[in-house]
């Protein structure tokens, strides 16, 4: 048997092969796994929940389905993690707060968990959130702080910190994600690992998100090849999502090792309005060169559009606002006080604000389709800036009066509802990630995995020093 790092580190397509080739059972994958958790938990803080019992069970019922040579789909054995913002069936999905109550019923599954097991794959627990998803930080007044593997003085971003942070640290490979205003992505930069912020629609949620049409369920993995597997068997339908986009014809799986060779690829290294970290920018740059090696007709362009900064935070914070409504307002002081302040803010907007900023949002779509008419892809940095230090909640309080301010590449994407990952691209010069923003036209998501594989090929495997 393959050693712990090896296994931590391998791919969720190499571990099917283990499997197919009984080099590896799932059971033994699992144990692996969850002696990694054990010793890493303590230092980075990723899971609310670990499900001990039950995936030695999944891992033994995958182990007895591959002995007889009838795996039960595409991801029968391989380890995965959820987002405490998404149900799992026996489990509380407390969301980061004090304010849900954990005696209540939690016999349903959300689309995305239920057809993870379909598939086979072996849920260890729930990794953490900050309060309801609503930032972009690893901490919560539940669950305390995560930290990144990078460096643990440093968050691993959010609002999917604990997936981010176990996916850079070997625990799982593949994992659960949401994204409202950048929460796959964002810590999928801040932690050097790969994510998707699939089409709205492309996979069913349920029950809806508050943040309304903003919030993408999809997958974060440390490959291109495992997070289009992941895909293929989050996008099955779902009743429970009216929004819901029809099934695909074709698997997300083919063609991302088909290349860009002749495509049109703008890049934008700060799409006109954004200030970026030096190095940052020459990472972005030097990435954006690499695709014009693969073969792509990379132009640099400047703006696109204005800053969508205002549209976006009236909908985040009506949303907000809606979300906490659900809740005693007597028991406000347990909250995250940035949450609070922003429901707040929230209160105040008029339906004739929040029906301007959704006219806003219909604009940048209209916007975003006609400038993909030209281009196949835009390429942008992810985060303008490092993992923050844990307790920071601004980058620069001179300028910056919510998070949505250091993270202006994140949120426009959506508000158009378009595919958008973000893939690792460097460290700087102390150590932490960069991540390079791949955005595709709408529903084009096999466009942007197929772009980041061809990137992928370009760049060394990096892992955290743990």
């Amino acid at each position: 048997m393959a050693g712990e790092n090896e296994i931590a580190y391998s791919s969720a397509v190499e571990l099917l092969e283990l499997y197919r080739s009984k080099a590896l059972s799932p059971v033994e994958a699992a144990r692996l796994i969850l002696d990694r958790l054990d010793a890493l938990q303590p230092k980075i803080n990723a899971f609310c929940v670990v499900d001990r019992d039950g995936a030695i069970a999944a891992a033994g019922a995958s182990e007895r389905r591959w002995q007889r040579g009838e795996p039960a789909g595409a991801l029968d054995g391989v380890p995965v993690t959820i987002k405490d913002l998404i149900l799992m069936h026996g489990f509380p999905t407390l969301r980061g707060s004090r304010l849900v109550e954990r005696d209540q019923d939690w016999s349903e599954d959300a689309p995305a968990t239920a057809r993870l097991r379909e598939a086979g794959a072996v849920i260890f627990g729930k990794t953490t959130t900050p309060e309801f998803g609503w930032k972009a930080l690893g901490d919560s007044p539940l669950t305390g702080i995560t930290r990144n593997p990078w460096d643990l003085s440093r968050t691993p971003g959010g609002s999917s910190a604990g997936a981010a942070a176990a996916c850079a640290a070997g625990i799982g490979q593949l994992h659960l994600g949401s994204d409202g205003a950048g929460s796959i992505r964002i810590p999928c930069a801040f932690t050097g690992v790969f994510g998707l912020k699939p089409s709205f629609g492309r996979v069913p949620a349920h029950p809806p998100s508050p943040m309304g049409l903003l919030s993408h369920v999809g997958p974060m993995a440390r490959t291109v090849a495992d997070a289009a597997l992941m895909l293929n068997v989050l996008s099955a339908p779902d009743h429970r999502d009216p929004y819901a986009l029809p099934p695909e014809s074709k698997s997300s799986v083919d063609g991302p090792e088909s290349g860009v060779r002749g495509w049109r690829i703008a890049y934008s290294p700060t799409l006109g309005y954004a200030k970026v970290d030096p190095e940052i920018a020459a990472a972005i740059a030097t990435a954006a060169r690499h695709f014009e090696m693969l073969g792509a007709a990379v132009e640099q362009i400047d703006a696109i559009f204005e800053s969508p900064r205002e549209a976006l935070y009236t909908l985040w914070a009506a949303g907000a606002a809606k979300l906490l409504r659900a809740f005693p307002a007597a028991r406000r002081e347990v909250i995250d006080p940035g949450l609070t302040a922003t429901a707040e803010e929230g209160e105040k907007i008029s339906a004739v604000d929040y029906l301007e900023a959704d006219l806003m949002r219909t604009t940048l779509g209209r916007q975003m389709a006609a400038f993909h008419q030209k281009y196949d892809l835009l390429l942008t940095p992810m985060m303008p800036i490092p993992a923050l230090p844990v307790g920071q909640d601004l980058n620069d309080p001179a300028t910056e009066r919510h998070w949505i301010d250091w993270s202006p590449f994140s949120y426009p994407f959506n508000l158009t509802r378009q595919p958008a990952a973000s893939i690792p691209c460097g460290v700087t010069r102390a150590g932490l990630p960069i991540g390079l923003q791949i955005v595709g036209p709408l529903y084009a998501d096999d466009r942007v995995l197929r772009a980041a594989r061809a990137f992928e090929i370009t760049q060394p495997e990096r892992h955290p020093p743990l």
